[in-house]
């Protein structure tokens, strides 16, 4: 189905590509508002900085299983209700975390949490649907960038108010923020047939099927675990070494460190442009190597401020940049399976960061920042080297 042709009232214009930006910036912030925080539920529970980060992991496993089962019914049930519904499930389990008086307890509902957020994962695939084939590149980044601002922010904010109010006050906040976009999604979303025609089953066995007959998405799959993998070590181990010396620093400081991520974010636009101009492959491997050199220099230079604020900012550059040259490949394979993909792509995309957290917080308790920096590098070299694989068949058609 072609949307310019198909479906030409649904078409997205300007405010309504805003709403759903805004919108995913705040379904996927709530997956994220425990980073700058590790250091002190840790203190607060009790437990040790490994134990901690398995909360960014639980999340992330949580995020995938909603990837897995119910991004899929985009393609199969009227977008607006599946929307609207999975908001008011994300409110519950955000009001779960916020009254949670256990890590074990806290962890549980972080998972919840995680499998409902996946609501902006409906909206992308929603949004680069409506859109004709010239601008879908652009779409999807604009899109991508109200996304990636809610990631960067979701770290300030919660931060700051932690710091202010207590921790437990940034998930009751956030609560009455997915009610209040429940309404407004409810009144704004336009209305939108079925994709899809198959039993639920067999809509969940056909991502299989995609991954084992389109080799592009596989490509694309791997180069997105990759960055998000690199991108999970990271923010899973830079609060323990911004909480202790030199730094020193609170929460609310080392969630301002998450503003540098706006440069990643708003290259979003920038990456859209390049793969509409037919240049995703030159793009993929520089945003690639972006990644490994960002580990290089705060790994040589732990204890310069600068060295870390350079390295934040290539390091989103990278991820960012190649998930959006990513996202507008994918979206171009098969237009009636768009929620599929997305499920496929973004369920081994999450699976990547999971992993990616998980073995930055172990290797942090023996190695430390140089450890986590060490996984980190070797993450984006692995995507280097992967890029001088491609195919001259599938290099054409990524182009």
């Amino acid at each position: 189905m072609n949307p310019s042709t198909d479906a030409p009232n649904l078409r997205p214009n300007d405010l309504l590509t805003f709403i759903m930006a805004l919108a995913c910036g705040v379904a996927v912030a709530n997956i994220y508002y425990a980073q700058p925080l590790l250091d002190t539920l840790a203190r607060y529970f009790d437990v040790g900085q490994g134990s901690a980060g398995i909360i960014i992991t639980m999340t992330q496993l949580g995020y995938a299983t909603g990837l897995i089962l119910l991004v899929p019914l985009g393609d199969l049930l009227e977008r607006r209700r599946l929307i609207t519904a999975m908001s008011v499930v994300t409110a519950l389990s955000l009001a779960g975390i916020a009254l949670s008086p256990t890590i074990e307890l806290f962890i549980v509902t972080a998972l919840a949490t995680g499998v409902t957020a996946v609501v902006a994962q409906v909206l992308v695939p929603f949004a680069a649907h409506m859109a004709s084939d010239a601008e879908r590149g652009r779409v999807v980044g604009r899109v991508m960038t109200g996304l990636l601002l809610g990631i960067l922010l979701a770290r300030v904010v919660s931060g700051a108010i932690a710091d202010l109010f207590g921790w437990r006050t940034v998930y009751w906040i956030a609560a009455g923020i997915m009610i209040l976009q429940t309404v407004m999604l409810a009144r704004l979303l336009p209305r939108e047939p079925a994709q899809s025609t198959m039993p639920y089953g067999r809509l969940l066995l056909s991502v299989l099927t995609l991954m084992r007959e389109e080799p592009l998405l596989r490509r694309r799959i791997f180069y997105g675990a990759l960055g998000f993998a690199a991108f999970s070590a990271f923010w899973t181990t830079i609060p323990f070494l911004l909480a202790q010396a030199p730094y020193h620093y609170p929460d609310s400081m080392i969630g301002l460190f998450g503003l540098l991520g706006v440069a990643g974010a708003l290259c979003a636009n920038f990456a859209g442009s390049l793969h509409d101009r037919g240049h995703s492959r030159s793009g993929t491997v520089l945003f690639q190597a972006l990644i490994g050199v960002s580990f290089v220099l705060m790994a040589v230079y732990a204890h310069s401020l600068a060295a870390i604020i350079l390295g934040i900012i290539l390091l989103d550059l990278g991820v960012q940049g190649n998930q959006i040259l990513n996202q507008g490949a994918i979206y171009q394979i098969r237009p009636d399976a768009r929620s599929r993909i997305t499920t496929a792509y973004m369920t081994c995309y999450f699976l990547g960061g999971a992993a990616g957290s998980a073995g930055a917080a172990y290797l942090y308790q023996f190695a430390g920042w140089t450890g986590a920096c060490t996984l980190g590098g070797a993450l984006g070299l692995t995507g280097v080297l992967f890029w001088l694989t491609e195919p001259p068949r599938q290099i054409a058609k990524s182009v």
